[in-house]
């Protein structure tokens, strides 16, 4: 039996586990948070505590993941579309050789995502 209770100067509200009041949904918003703002929350927890603490108790911490993730999703989208164009990976090359297309596609993937990973991650 869960009892819920709202802080009235933050408008949170708390759910009862066990003998401590924790920040209800939490669960729910862990899940709409994508690769980067989970990844950007373990190393927040690991490197950041304080940080990390004051967006969790300001009800702004699962905000802040999505938005982070939000951001590293666009940059890496812009940064293999950009470097597919300097790389001339095209859909001509898709269409003549596919395997070569998915090869230099994955390596051109791999490579974005290492620079976002350095960006996003630990800023």
């Amino acid at each position: 039996m869960n009892q819920f209770k709202t802080d009235e100067r933050t408008g949170l509200q708390y759910e009862l586990q066990g003998d401590y009041y924790v920040i209800a949904g939490e669960e729910d918003e862990k899940l709409s948070v994508g690769i980067w703002g989970q990844r950007h929350l373990r190393w927040l927890k690991q490197n950041r505590r304080v940080t990390y603490t004051n967006l969790l108790t300001a009800g702004k911490l699962y905000e802040y993941l999505r938005e982070i993730d939000a951001q590293a999703n666009e940059q890496l989208d812009a940064m293999i579309t950009q470097m597919a164009q300097a790389e001339g990976v095209t859909e001509h090359l898709k269409a003549e050789n596919q395997m070569e297309w998915v090869r230099r596609m994955n390596s051109i993937k791999i490579r974005a995502e290492e620079i976002v990973l350095d960006e996003f991650m630990y800023c």
